[in-house]
C-alpha cells in the first residue's frame, strides 16, 4: 500500500478492502491522517505507508464511527483522535454491540475475527461544530454541517481539498444503514458552499463540486419520494423502486434505497 499525492502535501490512499479511502495531510510540525481501517493488521501497514511519506507524529481524525474508518485506532493513536461527540458515543457506549453486528455481516471469516479482536479506541477530541487544527504553516479545519450518512459526520478541509468521508459517495449508492435521509441533502447543500476543488469521498475515487451536486439532486429526489409516499401510506417497496440510485446502481441501488424509505418513514413516524 501506499499513499499517492493529490494536492500539494495531500496523499491519498485506496485501501482494497471496501475500497476505503484513507488521507495524509502533511505540514511543518505534525501530520493528520484521516479515517484508520478496520483492523491492527490494516492499521500498521497504513502506519507504514505514512511514515514512508513523512516522519511527522500524527493527529487522527474519525470522520464517522463505522468499523472501517475508526478501528485502526488504537494501532495508529499517537495522541489526538478528533470526531463528532455522537461518533464517540457510539463506539464508547455501543461499540461492543456495533461489533458484533459489523462481524455478523463480513463474509470474509478472517477478516470478520481480525475486526472482533479490535480494541475500540474511541476519539478524545470532539468537534460538535468546527475546529481548526495547525500542523505547522497549513490549518485542517474540521466540520460537522448536519446528520447524513450517521449522526456524526465529519468532513476535513485542507486548502482546496475537502475530505467528505460517507457523506459523499463515489462508484456506490450511498450507504443508508445508520442515515438519516431526509436530512443528508442539507447536510450536502452545506458541503457545496465549501470551497474545495477535489473532493475525496469516503470510498471510490476523488470528484468535484459537480459530483456531489449530482448526488445532492439524487438525494433530494430520493427525500421526496419518502414524504410523498409515507404521505400517501405508500408501500416502501414500491418508493424504493423509483429512486434514481437504482437507475444507477441496479440490485445495490435498490437495496439502499429500501433502507432509505424505512428509516425516512420511521423518522417521519417519530421513531
Amino acid at each position: 500500500m501506499k499513499f499517492d499525492e493529490i494536492a500539494d502535501g495531500v496523499f491519498l490512499l485506496a485501501h482494497p478492502v471496501f475500497k476505503v479511502n484513507c488521507v495524509l495531510v502533511t505540514g511543518a510540525d505534525r501530520a493528520m491522517l484521516i479515517d484508520t481501517l478496520s483492523t491492527d493488521e490494516q492499521a500498521r501497514s497504513l502506519r507504514d505507508a505514512a511514515a514512508s511519506v513523512t516522519a511527522k507524529p500524527l493527529t487522527l481524525v474519525n470522520t464517522h464511527f463505522h468499523f472501517d474508518h475508526t478501528f485502526g485506532n488504537q494501532t495508529l493513536a499517537q495522541g489526538d483522535i478528533w470526531g463528532h461527540p455522537d461518533c464517540a458515543r457510539e463506539l464508547t457506549e455501543r461499540g461492543e454491540h456495533w461489533k458484533r453486528v459489523w462481524q455478523d455481516e463480513i463474509e470474509d471469516q478472517e477478516l470478520a475475527l481480525a475486526v472482533g479482536a479490535v480494541t475500540i479506541v474511541p476519539p478524545n477530541r470532539l468537534v460538535d461544530k468546527q475546529a481548526s487544527v495547525d500542523l505547522g504553516g497549513r490549518t485542517a479545519f474540521i466540520s460537522h454541517h448536519g446528520r447524513g450518512h450517521t449522526d456524526g459526520d465529519i468532513v476535513v478541509r485542507v486548502d482546496d481539498v475537502l475530505i467528505a468521508g460517507d457523506l459523499v459517495e463515489q462508484g456506490a449508492p450511498p450507504a443508508f444503514d445508520d442515515a438519516y435521509p431526509l436530512e443528508w441533502p442539507d447536510t450536502l447543500t452545506a458541503l457545496m458552499h465549501t470551497p474545495a476543488r477535489i473532493v475525496v469521498p469516503g470510498h471510490g475515487k476523488p470528484v468535484d463540486m459537480a459530483f456531489v451536486e449530482q448526488q445532492h439532486a439524487d438525494l433530494t429526489r430520493l427525500d421526496w419520494l419518502i414524504r410523498d409516499g409515507h404521505r400517501d401510506a405508500a408501500p416502501t417497496e414500491r418508493v424504493a423502486a423509483a429512486s434514481p440510485f437504482v437507475q444507477a446502481f441496479g440490485e445495490d441501488g435498490l437495496y439502499q434505497s429500501l433502507l432509505a424509505v424505512k428509516r425516512g418513514y420511521a423518522q417521519l413516524d417519530g421513531a
